[in-house]
């Protein structure tokens, strides 16, 4: 168990790793040569070698040297001598040589010996394309030669054709390799998650690419994609040890191509079901984004909440998060904690009380604050009957938890017109400390707890008054006029579900505090994180047994 832990740590460590700068480098390469990136196929060629019970695979279809171009701190230098200094080996000398255009790493089995009485044992295969095969069996002899010289215990055999050298390192590391056919060099962490990849091969049925599932899922992927990962969801969550509630999506597969102006990832999810889309498609972004301040560090927009818990995507959304999470509702209440405080200070549900009478457009956004650890929000939507019925029952909530409903006017952005408001406020009592030796003396004061406006064909709520005055006196400078925003939405396809827009600088702070994991992936991933500048996802596609959504991550031009 030690031996494998020691190999898992290496080579997962190590390729996520190296994964994760690889893109970083994307953004230094596109600046001189966007051709030279492209890859030449869309497919992994180790997927033969996978089992299709295999619950997860992950591939970068290019030589990482081809990444490292303008690489400014030397990021993949440093990890690529990191990954084989324990071992004697020079990657320059040794590897760089025959390393083809090809690095998968999947997880072969959930367990090696399927022997669930001494605990579960993950099998890893690594498989590195080779464009030399000698020069490549070159490599493996003398890595093991290495090993074996550090006191390994070294064993060679012929299995179908094919030579398998392992060790046993007497501080418990224990590792695999061999050379199949011109194409792969394979490593694992045990001989036989070798002997199961030549098995796979030699009998199609039992790969990765005679899964139907699979074939869908690559049939999603773009041309050109310069990294893909496939995952099996149910098994996924075996892995994890998770019996799901509802199990609507079977697989996933994801793909990262270049764009001008950044990264876009794709992503398809695929299920033997019939699915709806939770609201109809929409040609161009909704024109309640007017009204959100370009400030806001996150903006959600689209059309039609009140099937929005019992869509396709909320299902998704809750067999992600549990898969990940074994629950969805601690990561909703983390990254939508503003929204939680509202629920929890009024006595209100979200989805009965707002999101059922939104059936037209809207937008919903938060701008942070450095000052103060709650951001302000705003929330937009289309008029209708129902929203007029929505605002009484709000106006009607708020009276029954104590606030008084005032009307409030305040200039419009010509100043030559005013705009009436509705506020629901809360009179407090204050104490002065001057005045506390001769007696008790104290102010009233009014405390702002929301408002809300009709403005054009649409109502707005805002959570202060400073909020709702940018709004009216500072129209010209909305979300939806913003450059930044104007980019990151034109590389999703149209049409589309909707966006969420996430500006990543004005935003950092409080994603760190709500989900502090976050800095672990910051630190990991510092190239990438130092240069994102906004990511925007959106679900798009009209296949009734897939999901198709994408992210797109906009980086810093200079």
């Amino acid at each position: 168990m030690n031996s494998q832990r020691s190999f898992i740590g290496f080579i997962v460590a190590g390729t996520i790793a190296l994964l994760v700068i690889a893109i970083a480098g994307f953004y230094w390469f596109f600046a001189k040569s966007p051709a030279n990136l492209i890859a030449s196929t869309s497919q992994p060629g180790a997927a033969i070698f996978v089992s299709k019970l295999s619950p997860a695979m992950v591939s970068l279809l290019t030589n990482p040297d081809r990444l490292q171009a303008l690489e400014r701190e030397e990021e993949l230098s440093k990890l690529k001598t990191s990954l084989f200094a324990k071992s004697g080996i020079d990657y320059k000398q040794d590897v760089q040589p025959w390393l083809g255009n090809e690095i998968t790493l999947a997880i072969a089995t959930l367990d090696i010996d399927r022997d669930s009485e001494n605990g579960q044992q993950p099998g890893y295969l690594l498989a590195l394309a080779t464009k030399q095969p000698e020069k490549s069996r070159e490599f493996v002899e003398l890595l093991f030669s290495k090993r074996a010289l550090a006191g390994a215990t070294l064993a060679v055999e012929q299995y179908k054709g094919v030579k398998l050298i392992s060790d046993n390192q007497p501080k418990g590391d224990l590792l695999a390799g061999a050379v199949v056919g011109e194409g792969f060099v394979l490593f694992a962490n045990d001989p036989k998650v070798l002997r199961d990849a030549i098995n796979n091969v030699q009998a199609p049925d039992l790969n990765l690419t005679s899964s139907p599932e699979y074939q869908k899922a690559t049939k999603e992927l773009p041309k050109g994609g310069l990294a893909v990962a496939f995952l099996n969801l149910p098994v996924v969550a075996k892995w994890q040890g998770l019996e799901l509630p509802e199990q609507l999506y079977n697989s996933e597969i994801i793909s990262l191509a270049l764009n001008p102006k950044g990264l876009l990832a794709e992503t398809t999810f695929l299920t033997s079901s019939e699915i709806l889309s939770p609201s109809s498609p929409l040609s161009k972004p909704v024109g309640a984004l007017q009204y959100v301040p370009a400030s806001a560090g996150l903006a959600i927009s689209g059309s039609n909440l009140s099937n929005l818990g019992n869509s396709d995507l909320a299902k998704l959304w809750r067999q992600a998060t549990a898969t990940v999470y074994g629950s969805g509702e601690d990561v909703v209440s983390r990254l939508a904690k503003p929204l939680v405080d509202v629920q929890k200070r009024w006595g209100i549900n979200l989805p009965e009380d707002i999101f059922s009478w939104v059936q037209g457009e809207y937008a919903v956004a938060l701008l942070p604050e450095k000052e103060q650890a709650t951001p302000h929000w705003v929330f937009v939507v289309e008029k209708s009957e129902s929203v007029e019925e929505g605002v009484a029952r709000l106006d009607a909530i708020a009276s029954s938890n104590g606030l008084s409903i005032n009307t409030l006017t305040i200039d419009k952005q010509d100043k030559q017109d005013k705009q009436k408001i509705s506020a629901w406020t809360e009179l407090t009592t204050a104490t002065k400390k001057s005045d506390v030796k001769e007696g008790a003396s104290f102010t009233i004061e009014t405390k702002v707890r929301g408002l809300h406006t009709a403005l054009g064909n649409y109502e707005i709520f805002t959570s202060d008054l400073e909020t709702m005055d940018e709004i009216l006196t500072n129209k010209d400078n909305s979300l939806i006029d913003n450059p930044n925003f104007k980019d990151s939405i034109a590389a999703i396809p149209l049409p589309n579900q909707g966006y969420i827009y996430l500006d990543w600088i004005k935003s950092q702070d409080l994603l760190e505090r709500q989900v502090p994991i976050l800095k672990l992936a910051e630190v990991l991933g510092k190239p990438f994180f130092d240069n994102l500048r906004s990511l925007t996802v959106s679900s798009y596609g009209t296949d009734t047994r897939s999901l198709k959504g994408g992210v797109f991550f906009q980086l810093n031009n200079s």
